[in-house]
């Protein structure tokens, strides 16, 4: 049966089909160690989980509104007044099921076909297809090691047309880890006012910060609040990835859009999970900083240790908890009479030879890197590594 032409134009995500296939092997009785997957090791904090027993208790088991209950909207609203200084109403906030499922609603609502999105590139892998769903057109714009991975005010003016409607940004990102500062994003904002454009501010791992850095959003900026919509979720900050929570918060026109999108296809967002939500973003925020402290460690010994493979460069995170190591230079070699050319051979040879899942920079739109994932166990970590680095050196030239 033939399917439609849009489905065609795109592939199933690369990150959860690498999962899917560490998983398989695992099943099989092969020790696989994953670093491919963005989901934290952490137990969902106990407050919350409690949260969704008392929900479950009360008998808080039927639909609510479709764009998410009163007492969540309420709940955004506060934590974007009080960490980020931006002030919304109940009709500028929608809940999703989930980052991905808000950012799907917002193309729906908002692109036409032949708009273009501009989506600096490496990028999470999701958004290129998204805007492919919606009829638009992605216009990757790459961005260099050199400058961290950020896009400057001079590359993004270059690919602007006068079909440009939106362009996405992800700080800290996925999967670099780079953090855009308020300078940067002023900059970023003369040329956006300037060309009309509107933003997309995925803001879902904001709280996941090292070294002393402070979360700066592109709404912040004297003029953007009206044409950003900033994205964010519980899945990351709170181990809640499978509770499948997002929200949204934007011009009220959109929003509305959304709402009637979202109605006509999952309708609500999970009852309980919307409970559990509540309790994370009004409860106690020092699970935060206890699973950062963690991040931190592996961040550090990560870095540490893939810098000092032979012919690997790896810039330190400044945020999230992934690493986007250089390894081209293996690029060029042969192992197991098999020649590896890109992102995606070394990435099979470290599965098959190394018993590592690792998801290859081509996902992301930028072939000379490999992600990793640094949410799981120290000691993952060490044998992860350590099975790599042999792996590597029985490469040939």
């Amino acid at each position: 049966m033939p399917l439609s032409e849009r489905i065609s134009r795109i592939k199933p995500s690369p990150t959860l089909a690498i999962n899917a296939r560490a998983q398989e092997l695992r099943r099989q009785g092969v020790d696989v160690i994953s670093f491919g997957v963005g989901d934290p090791d952490f137990d969902t904090p106990k407050h919350i989980r409690e949260a969704a027993v008392r929900a479950m208790e009360e008998g808080f088991t039927r639909y609510t509104a479709v764009g998410g209950i009163d007492e969540l909207k309420d709940a955004v609203i506060e934590k974007f007044e009080n960490d980020n200084g931006l002030d919304y109403d109940r009709p500028e906030v929608m809940v999703s099921c989930g980052g991905k499922h808000v950012l799907y609603n917002l193309a729906q609502a908002l692109l036409n076909p032949g708009d273009e999105v501009v989506i600096p590139a490496p990028y999470w892998v999701s958004y290129p297809p998204i805007a492919i769903l919606a009829g638009a057109t992605p216009v990757t714009v790459r961005t260099d090691e050199a400058d961290n991975f950020k896009l400057s005010p001079s590359a993004l003016e270059g690919v602007i047309t006068t079909r440009t409607k939106l362009l996405v940004l992800n700080s800290p990102s996925n999967p670099t880890g780079s953090v855009y500062t308020v300078e940067e994003l002023e900059r970023l904002a003369e040329v956006i006012l300037r060309h009309d454009l509107y933003v997309v501010s995925d803001d879902i791992y904001e709280k996941l910060l090292f070294d002393g850095l402070t979360f700066s959003d592109i709404a912040q900026t004297a003029g953007m609040k009206d044409r950003t919509f900033v994205v964010n979720g519980v899945s990351k900050s709170y181990a809640m990835t499978g509770w499948r929570i997002g929200y949204v918060a934007g011009p009220r026109e959109v929003i509305a859009g959304m709402t009637k999108i979202q109605s006509q296809s999952t309708s609500n967002p999970n009852s309980i999970a919307q409970k559990a939500a509540v309790a994370a973003l009004r409860g106690p925020q020092d699970v935060i900083g206890e699973m950062l402290a963690a991040f931190d460690k592996r961040r550090r010994y990560l870095v540490e240790r893939l810098n000092g493979i032979k012919n690997v460069s790896c810039n330190t995170p400044q945020g999230a908890f992934y690493t986007f190591p250089n390894l081209s230079y293996y690029f060029n070699g042969r192992a197991d009479e098999k020649q590896i050319n890109d992102s995606a051979g070394l990435a099979e040879y470290l599965l098959t030879e190394a018993r590592v899942a690792l998801v290859p920079g081509i996902a992301f739109g930028a072939d000379n890197f490999i992600r990793f994932s640094y949410a799981t166990s120290l000691e993952v970590i060490k044998e992860g590594l350590d099975r790599i680095e042999d792996a590597l050196s029985k490469i040939s030239f």
